[in-house]
């Protein structure tokens, strides 16, 4: 729910706990165990965006999420919450729109290669440092010689175009290595296995599209299907951080806005970070810091706060943590940690509240107007007003058939890029050698011609195609001239062929 610049997102004991929407694009954390609740949040929160008219992206790991698209029910459960919340329960439905980087639950999301870049594909491949900078020597060939790499078998095309060329572009970028591009190949064969192959391509995905208002001026929701997805998990880290770079290129600076343009949701963070090289950890921070000022704001969702690396935890202002148990060392220290990021409440031990916390209840600390974190404070989070739990298969084809941006992105267009323009290269490269073979060119032809300048042309054809029958004499100059040109193309062929092209220049 939304009123006047903020969003509801519980009750404390003694007041609202809201989220302001000028400060929201300072980014958040929604944190806690499993089944404490934070999908729950989460919806709430994307409602109360949406309602203020901000267009909202999340990924939704399990289908709950799609209820959004259909009114909630008025649950005993949910009524009383509102009313313990001085709210009265009102379902609604929300404006929504289907994703699937596959196609199957949703609209296909496509990017090219070369908007992926070799940083996040070397991730998304698992290569080594070697191999990374190879992949980069390839991208820089690509580049310089105006070859569009939009899908895979463009990159594949590329990389065989390396090795057909290794001493020439080892000699000018560094060591090539036929080893190094297969190891490439390689990985890209499992990529297409698992079907990521349909991730790279056209028409790709345009941004503005996620950042769309409804008729009456509230936020589409945009829902990502991820079940599957998360299955690869690199796949899934390499698209959310994709995305977040292109947004961070393509928006202008805006500065502090009185809402933002558009809110992130990534539900199980860790999977970005897991196993990230430092670089890809420096850039992931780099974007997270600078991305407020495009006016997006991004909120992890996650079951440890441990999950998220501190440089990026200290750019999280807006906090709701959920419940975490403490049964292991690594749990105790994930309590201490979460406990010690917050503007404590002398009112209560925070860390021992955060193992007492029931279903549905969380510890909120949101940013106040200065842009300083407010007390934590034990609140109870409010009942969506959407549908909690999927939609079912039926209900969510009928929403895609419908949906705004229905046949923009769901057929693949495949447009003359670096595959096509290699293999006209090729058939370029081969016509001149296919030409000079056929006409008999060459140092055969070059002395064929000279030899029947010398002993004559050969005797034209008898009627019915058949050459007439050889006289004594010419046999034996025929034999004579044959001996002659396997002895100077062994022996002295070079010099006669300098000699005569010579000649010919001079003229």
């Amino acid at each position: 729910m939304a009123d006047g610049g903020t969003i509801l997102v519980g009750k404390s004991g003694t007041k609202p706990e809201v989220l302001a929407l000028r400060l929201a694009n300072r980014h958040g954390l929604v944190a806690g165990a499993t089944g404490t609740g934070k999908t729950v949040t989460l919806q709430v929160m994307a409602e109360g965006f949406s309602n203020a008219g901000v267009p909202v992206f999340a990924a939704d790991i399990k289908g709950d999420l799609s209820g959004l698209a259909a009114a909630g029910e008025s649950k005993p459960v949910f009524v009383k919450r509102a009313e313990e919340l001085g709210i009265a329960y009102e379902p609604d439905r929300f404006p929504t729109v289907f994703w699937d980087l596959f196609g199957e639950q949703g609209h296909p999301i496509r990017c090219t290669v070369t908007e992926m870049g070799p940083l996040l594909l070397a991730r998304l491949l698992e290569l080594n440092d070697t191999q990374e900078g190879v992949l980069n020597i390839a991208f820089r060939v690509a580049d310089e010689n105006q070859w569009p790499v939009i899908d895979l078998k463009d990159l594949r095309a590329l990389l065989a175009f390396c090795t057909e060329n290794l001493k020439e572009i080892s000699g000018k970028y560094g060591n090539v290595s036929a080893a190094s591009v297969g190891a490439i190949q390689r990985q890209l064969l499992m990529l297409e296995n698992q079907k990521a192959d349909a991730f790279f391509g056209e028409p790709a995905l345009d941004l503005n599209d996620f950042m769309k208002t409804d008729r009456d001026g509230r936020g589409i929701v945009n829902i990502l299907a991820a079940d599957k997805l998360m299955q690869k998990p690199r796949l899934y880290a390499s698209f959310l951080l994709w995305m977040l770079s292109e947004l961070f290129e393509q928006l202008p600076e805006v500065g502090d806005l009185d809402k933002p343009k558009l809110v992130f949701f990534f539900d199980e963070a860790h999977l970005l970070f897991n196993d990230a090289p430092k670089a890809l950890l420096d850039a992931v921070e780099q974007v997270v810091r600078l991305i407020r000022s495009k006016g997006v704001g991004v909120y992890f969702v996650t079951q440890n706060p441990l999950d998220v690396p501190e440089t990026v935890l200290g750019q999280l202002g807006n906090r709701v943590q959920h419940a975490l148990r403490a049964f292991t060392p690594r749990d105790q220290r994930a309590v201490k940690a979460a406990a010690e990021t917050f503007r404590q409440n002398p009112g209560f031990d925070v860390a021992s509240a955060i193992t007492e916390l029931a279903v549905g209840e969380a510890l909120v600390s949101f940013l106040e107007p200065k842009g300083t974190p407010s007390i934590v404070e034990r609140a109870l989070i409010a009942p969506p007003q959407g549908r909690v739990g999927p939609l079912t298969p039926a209900e969510r084809a009928d929403l895609i058939a419908k949906s705004p941006l229905r046949g923009k992105y769901d057929e693949a267009v495949d447009n003359e890029s670096a595959y096509e323009m290699l293999a006209k290269r090729k058939n370029l490269d081969a016509a001149p050698a296919e030409a000079a073979q056929a006409s008999g060119g060459g140092l055969g032809g070059l002395l064929g011609g000279i030899m029947g300048s010398v002993f004559g042309s050969p005797a034209p054809q008898g009627k019915g195609g058949r050459r007439p029958p050889k006289s004594l004499a010419e046999q034996v100059v025929s034999n004579a001239a044959r001996s002659m040109a396997r002895s100077v193309g062994t022996q002295v062929g070079n010099a006669i062929l300098r000699n005569v092209l010579g000649g010919l220049m001079k003229r």
